[in-house]
């Protein structure tokens, strides 16, 4: 007889409760639009998970009428995307599209956007129109823009607004501070949704369910049995026409203090009292606030950066980071990061976090290891016996797997050891192609759910994590940039720094 307190139950279909809306979309022309927000658009309108009624609204420059920008929008999906167009559906899509050709740093053209809107925009059942304001612009025009919409009664009063943010959120904690001050004046925080697209993930957000879900895993999930983790973000493409970004930037607030923080805090974090937005923020939240503070001395000791020179990606020449479009001759912006981390909390003790990220690295991936202690004694007593740690690899790009790696008796009469994966891959088990991490955020904005989204306390934390290694470094430049190709896996330093902890990056 079945347990009372099980039950099984199947697979709910996501029912999308989304009412009639319009999303205004600041640099509607821009890269970010090309090549992530108008083809994700397009798929969930192809999916049907949006209403009847929407608008997308672009504004900003260059002059376009709405029948020139479907035609952009279109000419970028087909440019950008390595789906096939159905013409049906994208005509079908095509005509929620318009566009409002303005600067949107002059005030008075966000009188136009706000006639704009309300000739687009369909009302809701309440008879209220939703916007939601997509800030696809660079970061330093954010402020400009939230300003504009709330001198222009834009923001609050006059529809029921959203706003989405792209990273970076400021350059440091003081400017995140100052930047929060500006967006608070004019929304409300439930209305302020900040985009991490790493969070949109189904692999991220499955690490917590893996955690929570299996009880086989969750005991062990502590500094007891859990030797070190690794996390790295590798990137075998260069910066991408973003030079001068770049060169603000640097890949510790470019990747770091978001992408890879994030990462920390979901491996990291405490079982949280429920799936409501706030009680898994919140323990995110505790994660950044529990990372060990870093002196100079201990950032000169465990941290390494890096800059890449000229190489190959493949077979391909490409260029070092200095003979990029809008880069310095000379500039000691750094493009790798790596460092060990501690979190000064009861579960994580002791634990060394192992992190590491680049540009122009060997190749593209994306993965969390966690490598279990070994056995305190060797098997048979022999000595000859080499035993591999037990590692789980939660892989998050290209491969989108779960792989556990523990040891076997290798066929035969001998009692030799050997080790064998255990794999669990997305695509062949639930035979899904796309994976559309800004999709699910879009869609969670439109449904107004804040889970997967950075709060403003959070941000804050993270760059108080990385804010005293950025100031060391920037005080100190390197005396030997370029000191990796493109197309290795760093610099020698990376390797030098694991081999004196006694570890070693992850191979592929």
């Amino acid at each position: 007889m079945d347990s009372p307190y099980l039950q099984t139950c199947d697979i709910p279909v996501e029912y999308f409760a989304i009412e009639p809306f319009t999303m205004v979309i600041f640099g509607g022309a821009a890269d970010l639009s090309q090549r992530k927000l108008l083809p994700a658009l397009y798929h969930l309108c192809q999916d049907e998970k949006l209403p009847k009624e929407f608008s997308i609204l672009g504004f900003g420059l260059p002059e376009m009428s709405d029948e020139k920008y479907r035609k952009f929008a279109r000419d970028s999906f087909k440019k950008f995307s390595q789906e096939s167009l159905d013409d049906k559906n994208w005509n079908q899509f095509a005509r929620h599209l318009f566009y409002l050709s303005s600067d949107f740093k002059i005030g008075d053209n966000y009188k136009k956007l706000y006639r704009r809107i309300n000739e687009v925009t369909s009302s809701t059942k309440e008879n209220k129109k939703e916007v939601i304001f997509y800030l696809a612009v660079p970061p330093q025009f954010a402020p400009v823009i939230i300003e504009k919409l709330k001198e222009n009664g834009l923001s609050k009063s006059t529809f029921n607004s959203r706003v989405i943010m792209e990273k970076p959120f400021g350059k440091d904690r003081s400017s995140a501070v100052e930047l929060n001050r500006t967006v608070a004046k004019a929304f409300d925080e439930k209305q302020i949704f900040r985009i991490d697209h790493y969070l949109g993930k189904d692999t991220v957000q499955n690490i917590m369910f893996f955690r929570f879900s299996n009880s086989i895993f969750e005991p062990l999930w502590n500094r007891r049995y859990i030797d070190h983790v690794q996390i790295t973000v590798a990137e075998d493409l260069g910066i991408e026409h973003r030079g001068l970004f770049y060169e603000s930037a640097g890949v510790v607030r470019d990747i770091v203090q978001n992408h890879i923080m994030q990462l920390v805090a979901f491996v990291a974090m405490e079982p949280p009292a429920g799936f409501e937005a706030d009680f898994i923020r919140d323990e995110r939240v505790k994660i950044f606030r529990t990372v060990r503070p870093m002196d100079e001395e201990y950032i000169d000791n465990f941290t390494v950066r890096g800059q890449y020179g000229p190489g190959k990606i493949g077979t391909r020449e490409v260029p070092g980071y200095r003979e990029e479009e809008d880069v310095s001759s000379d500039s000691n912006t750094p493009t790798f990061f790596a460092a060990k981390i501690y979190i000064d909390n009861w579960r994580w003790a002791g634990v060394p976090f192992y992190l590491r990220t680049g540009k122009r690295l060997a190749r593209r991936i994306t993965e969390i290891s966690i490598q279990f202690k070994q056995p305190p004694l060797k098997l048979f007593g022999r000595t000859c016996d080499v035993l591999e740690p037990n590692i789980l690899v939660l892989g998050i790009q290209p491969e989108e797997e779960i792989s556990l790696r523990f040891g076997v008796k290798y066929p035969g009469s001998a009692n030799q050891i050997y080790s064998v994966n255990m794999e669990f891959n997305y695509e062949e088990s639930f035979k899904i192609k796309r994976h559309p991490a800004y999709e699910r955020l879009l869609i969670d904005c439109m449904k107004g759910d804040l889970t997967l989204f950075a709060r403003q306390d959070g941000i804050e934390a993270m760059w108080s994590v990385v804010d005293p290694i950025i100031s060391r470094w920037e005080s100190r430049p390197a005396s030997n940039f370029p000191n990796y190709s493109a197309g290795s896996w760093g610099p020698k330093e990376a390797d030098e720094f694991m081999e004196k902890e006694g570890q070693q990056w992850r191979k592929w």
